[in-house]
C-alpha cells in the first residue's frame, strides 16, 4: 500500500458573498476532487490543539502525526533545520521576514504593514537585501541566515523566547503596538528600514510596480526541536515535497527525505506537475511508502486577500497535482490511499489563519465507497465524520 497526503495550505475558508455564499473550495472547478469525493470518506478534522495558535507549524506537525503539545518548540527552529543552521541548546531561532511597511515620512512606529511577502520577493533579490542587513546588524550574538523568498532567519545566542506577532496577522495595521518588547530586536527592525528603504534594489523594484522590501520583521521564536523519526514512529518510509523551509525543516527533524523540485517556489506560479511527478517517482521507483505533497499557494493567496487567485491555486492543486498522482498510481496497479486536506483555514475575510476544523477527504483504491458528498467545508460538516485530535488523522490514513 502506498500513501499520499496532498495538502493545500490554508485552503479552507468561509462563505464569500461574491461567490454566492460559497467558499473558494466549494466554488472552484475541481473535477478530480469532485470525482474522488463520491468514492471517499469526507469529514472534518481539528488540526489546531485547543489553546495553541493556528500556525502552519502546529498544523502541519499535527497532520504529520506529531502532537504539537508534545513536539512544538517554535516555528523558526524548524526552519533552521531546513536551512542547515546548527543550533545550540542555548540558541533561540527567530523568523526574519522581509516585509513592506508604508513609505510615508512617519516615524517607524507609526508606519503600517502593507505586505508580509514584499510582492512575493524572489530569493535572489532577498539575498542581496539580507546581505545588506547582515553587514550593518550582525554580530557574535545575532546572526542572520538566508532562507527562501521573504522567509529568513535570525539566531540569537543565549537568547530568550519572547512574544512576537506574525506580520500576516496585522496587515493594514499600524505596527507600533506590535513591535517586540525586547529593545535590541526592536532597534534592529527600525534600523533595517533605514538600511533597506533607499537600497538600489528597492528603488528598482518600485519602478517595476513591486512593493519595496523595506523592513525586516521578527516572529516565531523558539528553541531547538526534537522530533521522533517518522519511520520509527509509523513504520513507513516517508518523503516531503515542499517549497518552504518550515515543511522541509519538519522533514529534517522527522528524518524524512526532502525532495527538491526545480521551479517549486511556494507561490501561485509554481511547478505543480513537477511536484506531482516527484511524488509518483518516489512511491513507484524509489521505494517510499508515503509522500507528503505540500502546496503553499492557497495560503499565500488568502493572506493577499485575493479570492480569484486562491480559487486558481485550489484548481491547480486539483488538476495539476491530485489528478496526475491519482491517475499514475491507479494505472500502476499499486494499492494506494490519498488524503486531501488543508492544514488550517486562511479566510479571505481576515487574511490570516483561524483554528476552525478543516475538511478532509480520504480515498482508498481498495475500498471505493458510494457517497453523496462533494469535497468542501459544508459537505464535510454535513457528513458527521469528525476527528477531534488532528495528530491522530495520520493513524486513520495508515490503519
Amino acid at each position: 500500500m502506498k500513501y499520499v497526503i496532498a495538502l493545500g495550505d490554508g485552503m479552507a475558508d468561509e462563505p464569500i458573498k461574491q461567490l454566492g455564499d460559497k467558499t473558494p473550495l466549494e466554488y472552484a472547478d475541481t473535477p478530480t476532487m469532485d470525482m474522488l469525493s463520491k468514492k471517499s470518506e469526507v469529514g472534518l478534522v481539528h488540526t489546531i490543539p485547543d489553546g495553541m495558535k493556528p500556525g502552519s507549524d502546529t498544523a502541519n506537525l499535527s497532520v504529520l502525526g506529531y502532537d504539537p503539545k508534545k513536539y512544538y518548540t517554535g516555528r523558526s527552529p524548524l526552519e533552521a533545520l531546513s536551512i542547515g543552521v546548527p543550533m545550540k541548546e542555548t540558541d533561540i531561532a527567530i523568523r526574519c521576514n522581509i516585509v513592506t511597511v508604508s513609505t510615508d515620512d512617519k516615524p517607524y512606529e507609526e508606519k503600517t504593514i502593507i505586505d508580509h511577502s514584499s510582492s512575493e520577493i524572489s530569493t535572489e533579490d532577498a539575498a542581496i537585501l539580507i546581505e545588506a542587513v547582515k553587514k550593518e546588524l550582525q554580530d557574535d550574538v545575532y546572526k542572520y541566515y538566508l532562507g527562501t523568498s521573504y522567509r529568513h532567519l535570525l539566531i540569537w545566542d543565549k537568547g530568550q523566547v519572547t512574544e512576537l506577532t506574525p506580520p500576516h496577522d496585522i496587515l493594514g495595521k499600524v505596527i507600533g503596538s506590535y513591535l517586540p518588547e525586547d529593545e535590541k530586536l526592536k532597534e534592529m527592525m527600525k534600523k533595517s528600514y533605514d538600511i533597506l528603504s533607499n537600497h538600489p534594489l528597492n528603488i528598482e523594484r518600485m519602478k517595476k510596480g513591486l512593493n519595496p522590501a523595506n523592513s525586516i520583521w521578527f516572529w516565531g521564536a523558539g528553541t531547538k526541536p526534537v522530533l521522533t523519526s517518522f519511520e520509527e514512529k509509523n513504520h513507513k518510509k516517508g518523503a516531503m515535497i515542499s517549497a518552504v523551509d518550515l515543511l522541509k525543516g519538519i522533514a529534517v527533524g522527522a528524518q524524512m527525505k526532502n525532495i527538491d523540485v526545480e521551479g517549486a517556489n511556494g507561490m501561485l506560479e509554481t511547478n505543480y506537475e513537477g511536484k506531482a511527478q516527484a511524488a509518483v517517482d518516489a512511491l513507484l521507483k524509489d521505494g517510499y511508502d508515503f509522500v507528503y505533497i505540500h502546496l503553499e499557494a492557497p495560503d499565500e493567496m488568502g493572506h493577499q486577500g485575493s479570492v480569484e487567485r486562491k480559487i486558481k491555486a485550489i484548481e491547480n492543486l486539483d488538476t495539476r497535482i491530485i489528478k496526475n498522482v491519482y491517475e499514475q498510481l491507479k494505472s500502476s496497479g499499486e494499492d494506494f490511499r490519498i488524503l486531501v486536506l488543508p492544514d488550517h483555514p486562511t479566510p479571505i475575510s481576515v487574511r490570516t489563519h483561524t483554528s476552525d476544523p478543516v475538511p478532509y477527504m480520504l480515498y482508498d483504491s481498495t475500498n471505493e465507497r458510494t457517497e453523496e458528498w462533494d469535497y468542501n467545508e459544508k459537505c464535510a460538516k454535513a457528513s458527521g465524520n469528525y476527528v477531534a485530535e488532528g495528530h491522530k488523522m495520520i493513524n486513520h490514513l495508515f490503519s
